[in-house]
Formats: structure tokens, sequence, C-alpha cells
């Protein structure tokens, strides 16, 4: 039986994981694919580092070169992680001709373009399944499986901390600053949790996922990103009344008109109670992807952690050892730029219905002067919800607003936030239909 080598930098929680699944299962990926899976060679920090999962010391070194000099080693899996050493380190890969694996979304984000192109080269190939969304095979769902389709959307709950926080402050009626704290401690958030809760994690994959679909490359400072910082559980009472769940979308949409082109987004959004999606809790994420062939599809799972990224990385490594089984590096292309242009679309021409909650003195009047800047600037309001049993110099008041465009709804919004009668900041939230 052939026999693919493979060398691994990175042998923390994750690499010792990959290393882990391997040990367990490798005799039953060999019997599925006709090839042996061999681990040659695993760079770590130091011997001695905390990880899940004991690493032989055999096996490992400190020295990353010796992984990607070494000749008899086919498939180098990247684990480091971030955007410095570890675009080195896969540079270098790639340029002795060898297939690469990677989990680091933050660089293929960042420098996906630079990557693909020194893949196509030397001839090598770039997998990067478990860069979006653990163990969900999105990826090669995209590249592989929905082949002959074209994606008018798609929808992705994507960062698995902030789906958390979410669902916990709509279960349990919690603040948003003590579920934070309550995650940190149990390891569902960093310290710092600025990545995730500002929303920059979930850009890296939506923009991934964005790109892969529609064959140009989505430029990360082009995506619109908000995190859920400004989320209260009043939002979320509010929501619920409604018959809505906020969560936070990674959104891939198609536009028409007579500028076309692609919505690429992150921000907290109003989600129907009847939607699937609304469905998703605690650090579990989703894909709901539209194909004009297939029709609407969902992706459900683990989208983090040592076991669900090991499952897409050794999924990875098959597809790996297949093409060398099969005399080629490249089945089939890490990155197909199937469009010879493409356009992210400015966030202030993107359409949407709007959920609004303004704090205001608690006097006649308000809402007609709200009305007014609102009517002067042709947004129509679909409801209003004013609810008693607020004491205090003011009372929350929420407005469902119908379609407008992001540029005139930040104006409105900028001329209303000046009224006398508004007592705070307001707070605004798009919605999203499925439509």
């Amino acid at each position: 039986m052939q026999q693919v080598n493979l060398g691994m930098i990175g042998g923390g929680t994750v690499g010792s994981g990959v290393f882990h699944a391997w040990q367990q299962n490798g005799d039953l990926m060999a019997a599925r694919l006709g090839v042996k899976i061999n681990f040659r060679k695993i760079a770590v920090k130091a011997f001695d580092e905390p990880r899940a999962y004991e690493i032989p010391l055999t096996l490992m070194t400190t020295d990353w070169q010796e992984v990607v000099n070494d000749p008899q080693i086919h498939v180098v899996i990247e684990l480091v992680g971030g955007t410095g050493i570890a675009k080195v380190m896969i540079l270098a890969a790639l340029a002795q001709g060898k297939t690469v694996v990677t989990a680091n979304k933050a660089l293929i984000s960042a420098c996906g373009p630079e990557l693909f192109a020194a893949a196509a080269k030397s001839g090598a190939n770039l997998y990067y399944e478990a860069s979006v969304c653990g163990g969900i095979p999105i990826i090669k769902s995209l590249r592989e499986g929905f082949v002959s389709n074209q994606f008018p959307a798609i929808y992705g709950i994507v960062n698995g901390t902030c789906n958390y926080i979410l669902s916990r402050m709509k279960q349990e009626g919690a603040d948003f600053g003590d579920v934070l704290a309550d995650a940190q401690k149990q390891g569902y958030a960093e310290t710092p949790p600025d990545l995730d809760i500002d929303g920059k994690d979930a850009q890296h994959k939506i923009g991934i996922l964005a790109s892969l679909a529609h064959g140009f490359w989505a430029d990360h400072h082009e995506i619109h990103t908000e995190g859920i910082r400004d989320v209260s559980k009043i939002d979320m009472q509010f929501a619920e009344k409604l018959g809505y769940t906020i969560k936070l979308l990674g959104i891939a949409k198609k536009i028409s008109g007579k500028k076309p082109g692609v919505q690429v987004s992150v921000y907290p959004t109003l989600i129907p109670n009847s939607h699937v999606l609304a469905s998703v809790n605690g650090v579990f994420n989703a894909c709901f992807v539209r194909g004009d062939v297939v029709g609407d599809t969902l992706f459900y799972g683990r989208g983090a952690g040592k076991d669900a990224t090991a499952s897409a990385v050794l999924s990875d490594v098959a597809d790996a050892a297949l093409d060398l089984k099969l005399g080629g590096k490249v089945r089939v292309a890490p990155f197909n730029a199937c469009a010879k242009k493409g356009r992210v679309m400015p966030m202030d021409e993107i359409t949407s219905r709007y959920y609004l909650r303004l704090s205001v003195a608690d006097k006649p009047g308000v809402l007609a002067k709200i009305s007014a800047i609102l009517a002067s600037a042709k947004i129509g309001i679909s409801s209003v919800i004013q609810p008693e049993g607020h004491a205090g110099d003011s009372v929350p008041l929420i407005l469902m607003i119908h379609d407008a465009t992001n540029a005139a709804m930040q104006k409105a919004l900028a001329k209303i936030a000046k009224l006398p009668v508004i007592k705070g900041k307001p707070v605004m939230f798009r919605v999203e239909n499925f439509d």
C-alpha cells in the first residue's frame, strides 16, 4: 500500500488533537483511501508544553524547518496560527512543491490571493477546510459538492463564542457582561475576547466563504463588520416579543440592480423564530447555503475545538493523499477564480429592514418628532412598541422600520440622536427575512 508522510507544525491543543485522531482512526483512513498515512515529524514550541494528548518524543522537534525541508515529507500541516511566521512556513512548504493543510483563517483571509498564487506557481495544493466552521465540511461542499451551483445567498452563524453568549442572554434573560465573564471562566471566550465579540473572527470566515462562492477575492478590508457589544437583554426581550431571535450573522448575498455586487458583511441580526438558524444555540455553528440548482441547504455542527478541527484537518489530509495516489498534487484547485470581475458592495448601498431602540423622554409628541425625520428620508415605520411600567426620566421606544438603504438610515439616525427628547445612544440592528 502506498504511504504518504505527514509533517506537522504546531503540537499544542489542536495539533495533539490531530495526532490523537490519527492514532485512533488512521487504520480506518488507510482502509478507505487505499493509502497509509504516516506521521514523520512534528514541530513544537517546547517538548514539555501542555497539550491535550501525548506526542512521542521521537517525533518532535523544535525546528519547524526540519519539517518543511525533510524530502520524505509529502504533506505539511500548519497549526501555528496568526499572520506572521505561519505565512513564512506555508510559503516555504509550497515553494518546495509540498501540499499544505492549514486551519489558519486569519492568514487565509488576509493573504489568500498570495498563498493561492504561490501554490499554483509550484504546482502544489493548499487545503483549508478547518479554517471555517471547524468540523463542518463547508469548504469542500462549496468547492466540490455544489460545483454546478451559483450561490445567491450564504448565511452563517460562524462564531461559537458569540452564539454561546447570545443564546444564554436569550434563554436566561442575562446581561451581556455577565455572560461574557462566565464564558471566559469556562474557556468559551478568550481574554481579551475582542477577536470574537467584535466580529473579526466571523469576518475572516464569511470572507473566505464569499470568495470561494463567487470566484473573486473579497478583501477583508471591504467587509462591513459589527460585533455584539451593543446587544442587551432588553433587546433580546423585545426581539422575542416581535417574533425574532438575535444572532451574529455572516452574510454573503448577491445583490442585483444597476450596480450589482455581493453583500459581504457581519453584524447582529434579527432572525425570524420560524427560521432554522434561530434554533442554533450554544457553541454550535451553522451555514445556510442557497444554491440556484440545489435550493436551500443547512450545515450544522461544532465550529471549534480540538476534535472538530482534527476531523477537518484529517479530511484535507485524506484529499491530499488521494491526490498523490492518483499521481498529481492538485486534483481540485484550492481557489477557482471563475469571475473576471467582482464587487463587494459598500454597506451604504445595502437595503434592509431595521429594529431601532430609543431611550426617549416620557412626554407627548416624541413619536411625532421621530416619525417626521424618518418620513423626510422616505423611511416607513412598520410597527411601534412603547411598553408601560417604565419609571424615570426616559422610557424605551422600539420601532420596526421598513426597507431602507443603510446610508439613508444612518443619516436619519444621526438626526434623531440630536433631538432633545432622545436620552441615550440609539441602538439599531438589521432584520433578515431570507427572501
